[in-house]
């Protein structure tokens, strides 16, 4: 269980990992579901939430040369987030715009009670479907 919680926390910074593969091998293996659950769910927002920190202490830095976004591309992130709004972070559980949907949140100083709300039931709905997937196609291989 705690291999998976890592996993899944790391998995929602901007590193790689593979929260949904551990799941489904210990759902496999006989692990109960609810538990696998709320552990995958639990350190994956714990990570979206840490990109959030880094998301609102990075927006100090905003004026050094090596900060990794222009001005102009903040600006336009800044656009697209107040068009679609807080709402977005419903899509924080997706890969490759998840992350930076959640950094972005802490750029604009999403408050912390919205973020958790958005993301943890993002990344809850995320596991639920993959354990369901597990149940539906991984259930004769696994028992």
């Amino acid at each position: 269980m705690l291999t998976l919680f890592l996993v899944a926390l790391a998995s929602a910074t901007l590193l790689p990992g593979g929260s949904e593969v551990w799941l489904a091998r210990l759902w496999c293996s006989g692990e109960p579901a609810l538990l696998l659950w709320a552990v995958a769910t639990l350190g994956n927002s714990l990570g979206s939430l840490v990109n959030v920190g880094l998301g609102r202490y990075a927006r100090h830095f905003q004026d050094r040369r090596w900060f990794p976004v222009s001005r102009q591309g903040l600006e336009r992130a800044e656009g697209w987030y107040l068009r679609f709004g807080e709402w977005s972070l419903l899509a924080s559980w997706a890969p490759v715009v998840g992350d930076p949907l959640t950094v972005l949140a802490g750029v604009l100083c999403l408050p912390w009670w919205r973020a958790i709300l958005l993301i943890t039931l993002a990344k809850a709905a995320r596991y639920a479907l993959v354990l369901w997937l597990a149940e539906a196609w991984l259930a004769p291989l696994c028992r």
